[in-house]
């Protein structure tokens, strides 16, 4: 089921689940999960794309393992705050990928979070050959985390 708006999305996961997080690539996609109370994001790993049969299989085994409530994908809009190619790929990718699974599928503005990742890599001192393997992940983990965090404040309301 893929839901209208994030805040569809968030109703529609399970409580207790953990949720997954994507950032899809041309070549690749970064997986990042969280934890069973929705508070934290972890990078999980990248998967390289060979053919959407065979990435949706090892995404929604995932899914499977980790028992998960939901997935997220980020959308990579334009600065401008309009969608491109990009996002319609990603869009196309998740009506395929619903076809196959009953968990509620979400959209996440994904503006920046390679930077951001990408920064705080650079920050850890971390090597440009294992930036280049964790990158992706290490972005879905941006991406998860900030809709975690919107979504604790959907749930809970703006703090006193």
């Amino acid at each position: 089921m893929i839901c209208d708006s994030f805040e569809d999305f968030a109703a529609a996961c399970a409580p207790g689940r953990a949720i997954l997080g994507l950032d899809l690539g041309d070549r690749t996609i970064g997986v990042a999960v969280s934890d069973r109370t929705g508070t934290t994001a972890t990078p999980l790993e990248t998967i390289r794309r060979r053919k959407f049969t065979l990435d949706a299989d090892s995404l929604l085994r995932i899914a499977a393992a980790r028992e998960a409530g939901g997935i997220l994908l980020g959308l990579p809009r334009n600065m401008d705050g309009s969608e491109g190619p990009r996002c319609q790929s990603t869009r196309a990718f998740a009506r395929n990928l619903s076809r196959l699974s009953d968990l509620p599928i979400g959209f996440w503005d994904e503006r920046l979070s390679t930077v951001a990742a990408e920064r705080a890599l650079l920050e850890a001192d971390t090597s440009r050959k294992r930036r280049a393997e964790v990158i992706d992940h290490v972005a879905a983990g941006y991406i998860l985390q900030g809709a975690l965090d919107r979504m604790r404040h959907i749930t809970n309301g703006p703090a006193p």
